[in-house]
């Protein structure tokens, strides 16, 4: 009965199936996130929704004769972590795709190692625009998320035309996303005729901002925006309070996890606004079936970038599915599953998916978000829909 219901579901997904099914060995699906540390929660909703995929998914492959296993690994958000891993993914034959990562710190170099083999990832939240802009890594560097060249102005736009802040302080957390989003940031609020009074960089580690709101307090800026993740936003809103100060503080994606209201508190909640490509998940008509099994599954709300493991997971599943079907089900190549994944194209959770030659997501979609006291209350104010710019490749 068993075998009768998968050759049922194969059939109707339009796969071949061989009288061998899942005897030929195994493929296995990695991913790459922060699963423990500060930043674990956006890493954790991440890997829960690749599983969530995988599980549900997973037949499109076992129709072919392999077993799926998904291999979930830690890259602790940092850098020479998740090049240990890489290396240690690309050595396993198995391994024909990888999800992640969270940090574009991270997934520039990880990527780097990926592409000595041809092994594609398909990212769900890496906006820094050299993630899919180098030449180095160009087959093999995907996302279904949009970019910060897109995201830096959009909130540049909100704070000067919305907020109009006319005098505004730059802060970055000297990460390739923090800078990389707080540049594009800069730009366009130049562009837009503000005075940007500071341009300036703080380790993410060093989370004691009193030197910079000194200084704030003493030029009295109409808003801070802060390139960085929640876990340096929150003691610089908490401690930007403390002293008095009710200036807008700004942000883009990294500031969508709710430690963010935990550690700053939930009475701070006032005048701070982000930019996000991870569309609340109450505003993805295709979402409410995806949270409740979510929640169902893991006990908690999706959040962050949950619903975007979930179709990134299941844009590697079916290249591989495709791979598997143009090569009469035997094993493909790496390189023929990453050619497979610009091609895939699907009505996921978090919108239409679709790829360009670069790995970028063609129509990609942002929102400004104004944070309220409870995480799951976060108010949406503004959504704007761009097309995936198209930069000469570096």
């Amino acid at each position: 009965m068993k075998k009768r219901i998968l050759l049922t579901a194969a059939l109707a997904a339009g796969v071949f199936v061989g009288a061998d099914a899942q005897t030929k060995g195994t493929i296995k699906i990695a991913s790459q996130t922060p699963l423990s540390g500060g930043q674990s929660n956006l890493g954790t909703a991440i890997k829960n929704g690749a599983d969530m995929a995988i599980s549900e998914e997973k037949r499109l492959i076992e129709a072919y004769g392999y077993k799926v296993v998904y291999q979930p690994e830690d890259d602790q958000a940092t850098a020479n972590v998740g090049v240990a891993n890489a290396n240690r993914l690309i050595n396993d034959p198995d391994i024909l795709g990888v999800v992640g990562h969270l940090n574009s710190g991270v997934a520039i170099p990880s990527s780097e190692v990926y592409a000595k083999v041809n092994l594609t990832m398909v990212s769900p939240a890496n906006t820094n625009p050299r993630v899919t802009d180098r030449l180095s890594t160009a087959q093999v560097t995907n996302r279904i998320c949009g970019r910060d060249d897109v995201q830096g102005p959009v909130g540049a736009d909100f704070v000067v035309n919305v907020l109009k802040a006319k005098r505004i302080y730059v802060l970055n957390n000297k990460t390739a996303y923090g800078e990389g989003i707080a540049n594009a940031f800069a730009a366009r609020a130049k562009q837009l005729g503000a005075k940007v009074l500071v341009e300036a960089g703080q380790e993410a580690a060093d989370t004691d901002f009193s030197s910079f709101i000194n200084k704030a307090k003493a030029d009295k800026p109409d808003a801070i925006y802060f390139g960085a993740i929640y876990t340096e936003a929150a003691p610089m809103l908490k401690q930007l309070r403390q002293a008095g100060l009710n200036t807008p503080l700004v942000g883009g994606d990294g500031f969508d996890g709710q430690d963010l209201q935990n550690t700053a508190g939930a009475d701070n909640m006032k005048n701070i606004y982000f930019t996000t490509t991870a569309v609340p998940i109450n505003l993805l008509p295709a979402a409410k079936a995806f949270a409740k099994k979510y929640k169902t599954k893991y006990g908690t709300d999706p959040e962050g970038y949950s619903a975007y493991g979930y179709d990134a997971a299941r844009v590697v599943i079916r290249a591989i599915a495709a791979a598997l079907k143009a090569n009469n089900g035997n094993k493909p190549e790496r390189l023929d599953v990453a050619k497979q994944v610009r091609n895939v194209t699907f009505n996921g959770v978090t919108g239409k998916i679709a790829l360009n030659a670069r790995g970028d997501l063609k129509v990609a979609k942002y929102v400004v978000v104004a944070a309220q006291p409870d995480y799951n209350n976060n108010k949406v104010i503004k959504s704007i829909t761009f097309n995936a710019p198209e930069p000469e490749m570096k």
